[in-house]
């Protein structure tokens, strides 16, 4: 039974949890006042500023962050974590290990695997119109700085992604503070203008979304694609659920950054409301700054520049941690991953994600200019990313929680409705910008797609050419001289004989007084538990298979883990232990697994993947390399 003292310790901990979740979660989403109102109305397709218009565009923005962030994320999905963990891949594990053996579960890998895809274009567009729409703001306070914005943009994006290595602790705890003040500041600006035209509350109404459709039609639905630029982050909000907790996460939503975000919403359009015409046009161009008083609209825009800083921050922490998931569950090759942080495994640093994210921001802002250019390559990112995890979730529903058929198709068909209608919206704007993370899109799937497939079938390929290790054991104990010391042989499979171990024998000729076969095997849980981590067996003749069980958010420290296993042979001396990799050679086959070209990318990325020495963290004086050739 919990005491007084331990409750009240339990909520203390529960709203640092809150707080820290504001600070990293929710500044995506809470930074799209700053341009998705303003789009809708002067976006690609211009609308015209009466109350109908205005109402319906109002209207749309808060049932749209009802029905996908509060409904579909933060009630139904947030449900559906893998022991904690959330995000597209984390459910994609979660499904496959119930329906991953029938028929169709290839087709929830390939939707995962082609949201996560769609989630790299979304991480390099994010930085860039989030700042620049920050930035932007000084043009509102004095015109004569609308060249300084681009310099100015691109020195705090370089600086942001040149902190990255240094790791986000420190400065993380300054996140929390500054985006509470940000997010009270928007609410208090939104609350000032609500006052003054009292009348936007009709918006809650959803008929003034629905007349909208019915006055205007194909503008309406081309407006959609503006709209949708309140609700991104959403996805966000799911796949960093576990650094947070649903319980934490759902309180800070429903209790602060919603609301805020709703009154600053609607305090725009209660702003836009009751101005003259000619007022209106010129507020319309950046409404968000024009609802503070003259005085005050440059430090909003230090503000806003600040949250925006955050906002990209946290984008760029999920892409590392997106990248480190994929790496595990074998979609992506090994990279170098670096930990900042010696108490949170999951601060990680990875060069190359960081530095092609960089370029990649630094081409989009040199080439469209500025945020409204960028707004119509935005939304299709985040949309589609929407759509398959609806798309998932259907899978969800029915074949994992077995709701019933007349619950579950009702539900999924709303989703599917309101997610497909945006995602089709944003279609129209490809020329204008979206063929970006379309294009990204299906370059990431075709890099994690191939990985995956040629991985496939290098194993099947040395498992048909491998021999068992037991009979290798003992057919090699009487033909080879043993000498001191322990050998550790890394194996892909859980059986077989590794090429290492029978190209030592056949060119070396001889075998340590211990060989071990080693493999890692990663496993679709988030974590495994450390009574579960090793499993030993003895061949005999002084020969051991040991696998280590890891999840797919943990890192692979095998000499930390070789620490603890002592019944094969005693425990495990690292300084006088070898380990032994083999390193394939790819060779076209006469009948390939794969189109020639995707066999040569296959292995371009296995070239240029880090090597299992440094992803293993094995001692750099204790490894050898064998290599071999093999077809796929």
């Amino acid at each position: 039974m919990s005491t007084p003292t331990s409750g009240s310790k339990s909520h203390t901990a529960q709203a640092k949890l809150a707080a820290g979740a504001i600070g990293v979660v929710f500044g995506d989403i809470g930074t799209s006042p700053l341009y998705a109102f303003r789009e809708t109305f002067r976006g690609a397709h211009h609308l015209p500023i009466d109350d109908l218009h205005i109402l319906g565009v109002v209207s749309l923005i808060f049932w749209s962050m009802t029905l996908v962030v509060s409904i579909q994320y933060v009630s139904i999905l947030m449900q559906a974590d893998n022991k904690g963990q959330g995000g597209s891949l984390a459910l994609v594990a979660l499904l496959s290990r119930h329906i991953g053996s029938s028929p169709h579960g290839w087709l929830v890998v390939l939707l995962g695997v082609f949201a996560t895809a769609l989630f790299y274009g979304d991480s390099m567009i994010t930085p860039a119109i989030s700042v620049l729409s920050a930035v932007e703001g000084l043009t509102v306070v004095d015109e004569g700085l609308s060249p300084y914005v681009i310099p100015i943009a691109l020195g705090l994006l370089v600086g942001l992604f040149v902190i990255q290595k240094r790791g986000t602790a420190k400065v993380g705890a300054l996140f929390a503070p500054v985006m509470m003040v940000y997010f009270c500041v928007i609410a208090t600006l939104g609350l000032i203008h609500i006052f003054d035209a009292p009348e936007i509350f009709r918006a809650l109404n959803p008929w003034y979304a629905i007349n909208f459709f019915i006055t205007d039609k194909w503008l309406a639905f081309l407006a959609l694609g503006s709209v949708v630029l309140a609700v991104t982050g959403s996805e966000a909000l799911y796949s960093d659920m576990g650094h947070f907790g649903r319980g934490p996460m759902r309180f800070s939503w429903f209790g602060f950054v919603m609301p805020c975000l709703l009154l600053n919403y609607f305090g725009q359009g209660a702003m836009i409301l009751g101005m003259e015409s000619v007022a209106a046009e010129e507020a319309i161009r950046n409404p968000f700054f024009f609802l503070a008083p003259e005085y005050l609209r440059l430090p909003l825009v230090f503000l806003a520049t600040a949250a925006t800083f955050i906002a990209s921050q946290a984008v760029i922490s999920g892409a590392f941690s997106i990248t480190h998931q994929a790496i595990q569950l074998g979609f992506i090759p090994r990279l170098s991953i670096r930990h900042t942080s010696d108490a949170h495994s999951g601060q990680i640093y990875i060069p190359f994600i960081n530095w092609a994210l960089l370029v990649a921001v630094i081409v989009l802002v040199l080439t469209f200019q500025n945020s409204s250019n960028l707004a119509a390559a935005y939304g299709i990112a985040v949309t589609g990313a929407v759509t398959l995890d609806t798309l998932l979730m259907a899978v969800l529903l029915l074949g994992v929680w077995k709701w019933k058929a007349w619950i579950a198709i009702p539900v999924v068909l709303l989703f599917l409705i309101v997610d497909g209608a945006y995602f089709a919206a944003n279609l129209t704007k490809v020329p204008q910008g979206g063929w970006f993370p379309l294009l990204i899109g299906a370059i990431a799937f075709t890099l994690l797609t191939t990985w995956a497939k040629g991985r496939k079938l290098m194993r099947e390929r040395m498992t048909e050419i491998g021999l068992p290790l037991d009979i290798f054991a003992k057919s090699a104990h009487s033909s080879a001289k043993r000498v001191a010391g322990t050998a550790i042989f890394m194996n892909s499979g859980s059986t077989g004989t590794p090429s290492a171990l029978l190209h030592n024998i056949k060119h070396n000729k001889v075998l340590h007084e211990r060989v071990v076969v080693l493999t890692v095997q990663i496993a679709e849980v988030p974590f495994v538990e450390e009574a579960q981590r090793i499993e030993t067996a003895d061949l005999g003749e002084g020969f051991y298979r040991v696998i280590l069980h890891y999840g797919f958010m943990e890192e692979t420290d095998v000499p930390k883990a070789l620490k603890q296993v002592e019944i094969c042979g005693g425990k495990f001396d690292i300084m006088h232990t070898s380990f032994f990799l083999s390193r394939q050679t790819l060779l076209t086959a006469d009948k390939p697994g794969m189109a020639i070209w995707r066999e040569k990318l296959f292995s371009w990325m296995m070239r240029n993947a880090a090597t299992p020495m440094e992803f293993f963290r094995l001692p750099t004086n204790r490894v050898v390399e064998l290599g071999s050739q093999v077809e796929i």
